[in-house]
């Protein structure tokens, strides 16, 4: 029996060998998965290329331009047909406008008249499917599409008789840049758009600019603001008089004349756009962004400064760190641009208050106004009042603001040595001072920086700290009454303190040698360990207690004879 079961086949199950498969060897399911994905793309390359080439070759096929269409809208399940058919479809409409398919002639017939409107209705539905695909969340179907918009309309300009005006202020080109502005998944494209096109192409530029103030109204979204503040800072610092604009996108503006080519007409362009902007209802974060871009992004845009005075002037009136960031972009057009703002020093004065010592932005105020006072050239009485000012704030700063003041305070009276008078002026001592004290000149009151007669006052504020509670700070002070040999300090190595960082300083420095001191743990609340002391204390107590029990005693026998005298008397009385 054994022999029979020995000559039936095995039951154990095999592999199944796929018919494409080499002999002796066996294939995963998900490598199965990849060749079948593999071969139905190929299957889709090939049947997009197949209607595109029967497109071209005949009018007869033109309607299966729709099918492409269906295609590049069906962006939920093929990606790869989806791009497939995009590109076919770019291919296809600039293949037909370089023929001229897509143009008009004066003495066409009805039915050719036709057949070039319906081509063009596709291609407007063709332009707003790619301008969906840029809301995408597939960054390469956004960067197909971007790139696939701009090719289009660059062959329809230089195929399709059109004005410069209406070619780039209506159709396709405004449409992409209303999309940009609008659209808050976006922000690749428009980092490519300014990479690729906007910064390389001065007619891009220029009609990115006309289009943004066309969409820039009042009645424009917040988001709408935010994108196109975004697009704009990324631009360059602007384009200088001595540059030539020549390079464009659109060949066939090359011939013209067209104001695309001035820079001056350039700048006033951006000019009007981020007027536009600067005057609409901006939030405080937009505001922000503005001022932290208007050294490098925004003023050199302009061709009259002036028109920022406005702008600069309502972000400090709003108060805290944005009048800071309004007084940098201030300086920084008086430094580079020669801007006139007589009135700059006083609002700086201004800021000066309880709260500067306090604030969280200590650090970057400080940067700044070290940068606007290094000037040498500044009238010692306007040096002298931001001197004593500050000075009389120390008293009621922190620590960690004291230590800021008082180094910013030595390096001034370095570079203005007129100001020195402030630390070496003594007053005449006379019987009524000395009962009554004296007033101090210095008016904390008035706001014109050149009028508090600062200069003739005393930095008596500064002796005052040499005595504080922080010794960091005491110490600190003291630099003030010794000779002035240090030609400055460097004013970041004391911007970051804070209370804590002080703290954990003083608990970090390492004991050299233990603090003298002379104090004995008792093991005890009330009593030592020492039998004497023990016994002292005792005797001590009892004593304490005989002579209370004797007080006690005495006032009972007082109170005794009081009551048999009074006794006494009413029985006389009675008798």
């Amino acid at each position: 029996m054994s022999g029979v079961y020995s000559e039936l086949p095995s039951t154990k199950k095999r592999k199944r060998q796929e018919p494409d498969a080499e002999p002796g060897t066996t294939q995963t399911g998900k490598t199965r998965k990849i060749e079948k994905k593999a071969s139905r793309n190929a299957n889709v390359e090939q049947e997009i290329l197949l209607l595109e080439s029967q497109i071209l070759e005949s009018r007869e096929h033109y309607n299966k331009i729709p099918t492409l269409l269906s295609y590049c809208k069906d962006h939920d399940v093929h990606n790869q047909r989806e791009i497939l058919a995009a590109v076919a479809l770019c291919r296809i409409f600039c293949r037909l406008m370089a023929i001229g398919s897509m143009s008009k002639p004066r003495d066409a017939p009805e039915n050719e008249t036709i057949i070039v409107q319906w081509l063009r209705s596709q291609l407007e539905s063709y332009n707003r499917t790619l301008l969906n695909l840029l809301n995408t969340a597939d960054p390469v179907i956004q960067s197909t599409a971007l790139t696939l918009l701009m090719r289009l309309f660059k062959d329809s300009a230089d195929s399709l008789n059109l004005t410069p005006e209406k070619r780039w202020r209506e159709g396709a080109f405004l449409s992409l840049i209303s999309k940009i502005a609008s659209s808050s998944t976006a922000v690749m494209v428009r980092e490519e758009f300014v990479e690729k096109y906007l910064r390389p192409y001065d007619d891009v530029r220029y009609y990115t600019f006309v289009s943004l103030s066309d969409l820039c109204t009042s009645r424009s979204s917040e988001e709408v603001f935010d994108n196109v503040i975004s697009l704009l800072s990324l631009l360059d610092s602007g384009i200088g008089e001595e540059q030539r604009m020549g390079r464009l996108f659109v060949v066939k503006d090359k011939q013209s004349k067209h104001k695309l080519k001035s820079v001056t007409a350039l700048k006033q362009q951006a000019q009007e756009l981020w007027l536009k902007i600067l005057k609409s209802n901006l939030t405080k974060s937009q505001r922000k962004t503005i001022l932290g871009m208007m050294a490098h992004q925004v003023a050199p845009w302009f061709t009259r400064l002036e028109l920022l005075m406005d702008f600069l002037t309502d972000s400090f009136n709003a108060g805290g760190s944005m009048s800071l960031a309004a007084l940098s972009g201030l300086f920084h057009l008086m430094q580079e641009k020669n801007l006139d703002y007589p009135q700059f020093y006083s609002k700086l004065y201004s800021l000066l208050t309880s709260d500067t010592l306090h604030s969280k932005h200590r650090s970057r105020f400080f940067r700044l106004l070290d940068t606007f006072l290094s000037s040498t050239h500044l009238p010692a009485a306007l040096v002298a009042s931001f001197i004593k000012r500050l000075s009389r704030l120390t008293l009621s700063a922190p620590p960690s603001g004291i230590v800021v003041v008082i180094p910013w305070i030595y390096n001034l009276l370095k570079s203005h040595p007129s100001c020195t008078f402030m630390i070496h002026r003594k007053p005449e001592y006379s019987a009524a001072m000395m009962g009554e004290g004296m007033d101090d000149p210095f008016d904390m009151n008035e706001s014109d920086p050149m009028e508090t007669n600062a200069i003739e006052s005393s930095l008596w504020e500064i002796h005052t700290l040499q005595a504080h509670y922080h010794p960091n700070v005491a110490t600190i002070a003291k630099i003030i009454s010794k000779q002035f040999t240090k030609q400055a300090y460097n004013l970041e190595d004391f911007l970051d303190h804070s209370y804590s960082s002080m703290l954990n300083a003083e608990l970090a420095k390492e004991i050299k040698k233990s603090p003298v001191t002379e104090y004995q743990i008792p093991k005890k609340i009330f009593f030592n360990n020492t039998d004497s002391f023990v016994k002292d204390s005792l005797s001590s107590l009892y004593r304490l207690f005989g002579v209370i029990q004797f007080l006690v005693l005495q006032l009972n026998l007082a109170s005794s004879e009081r009551l048999m005298y009074l006794k006494y008397k009413e029985k006389v009385e009675r008798g």
